[in-house]
């Protein structure tokens, strides 16, 4: 019984982890750069959240959609005003610098994280739950309501995720250009609209992310750093840029991490993802999904 729930919390953390680094992996797959301010995604949403239910007397249920709202409205103004003039004056993506975009979304980082200590404050808050049951059993299984509901809502987003990258026009389009940005590149305008797109829906899912973790945690300014953190590292056990690498790895880590903490620490959990990190670009660079591949 104690493996079985150990295996259900897993999983449902990995739902979690998921939503940080599927928008994160999106990210890298069409530009190539890795957003260092995909925390503060994080942070915006949780935060949205917190305000607008408990300031505003807004619904939980209103406050959600209200914190996806402010992430994908802070990705595309992060794309708009600061990604795209770093490749808009490029004919050719092939020769873009994007050793700057590191710097630039670094700097955001820290903007993000003092801006919210100076205007909120740096105390914790907490969120109120989407339900108020706190605890039942589900079969063998004991589970609490507002984790139960937030995995719930997360397979939905990736299930909707994943058919919209499959199916939609626009989902095609985001193929393209991840799997070809130069001969994206040629239409201009369409692969520009691709990479808005793009940022708007990984900070919508950072910030549901932390939006249905409030209630969990206590949202304080640097709370985007450790996730952050661990979307970076399901990145790489995925393969960078692999959307759905992403997806499996961040169920197989959340897994894992469940198991490590009761039948060895508590304490290193968190550490057990770097050391597999450790271990996959030793044994497999490439990881899960990714494939080799070589610049000529």
């Amino acid at each position: 019984m104690l493996a079985l729930d150990l295996f259900v919390n897993g999983l449902i953390f990995g739902l979690f982890y998921a939503l940080m680094a599927v928008g994160l992996a999106m990210i890298f797959g069409v530009l190539k750069v890795v957003n260092f301010a995909h925390g503060e995604f994080y942070m915006v949403g949780a935060y949205t959240y917190v305000l607008c239910a408990m300031k505003l007397g807004v619904s939980p249920w209103l406050a959600l959609p209200m914190a996806a709202i402010a992430g994908a409205a802070l990705g595309a103004l992060v794309e708009r005003l600061l990604m795209r003039p770093l490749y808009a004056g490029y004919g050719s993506w092939s020769i873009m610098k994007d050793e700057y975009a590191v710097v630039v979304t670094f700097g955001l980082s820290l903007l993000l994280v003092n801006l919210v200590d100076k205007v909120v404050g740096p105390y914790p808050y907490r969120g109120p739950p989407l339900v108020e049951t706190s605890r039942f059993a589900l079969g063998p299984v004991m589970m609490n309501g507002q984790k139960l509901i937030a995995a719930g809502l997360s397979v939905a987003l990736l299930v909707g995720l994943a058919l919209f990258i499959k199916r939609s026009l626009w989902g095609r389009q985001i193929q393209a250009v991840a799997q070809n940005r130069l001969g994206a590149s040629h239409r201009c305008r369409p692969a520009t609209r691709t990479t808005a797109l793009i940022f708007a829906i990984s900070g919508l899912l950072a910030a549901l992310s932390g939006a249905l973790l409030a209630p969990l945690i206590n949202p304080s300014p640097d709370v985007g750093a450790f996730p952050a953190v661990k979307s970076y590292v399901i990145v790489v056990l995925g393969g960078m840029g692999s959307i759905w690498g992403a997806m499996i790895a961040a169920l197989l880590l959340g897994v894992l991490e469940a198991f490590f903490a009761v039948y060895v620490s508590y304490d290193y959990r968190d550490a057990f993802g770097l050391l597999i990190l450790i271990l996959v670009l030793i044994f497999r660079p490439q990881g899960l999904i990714g494939e080799k591949g070589r610049e000529v």
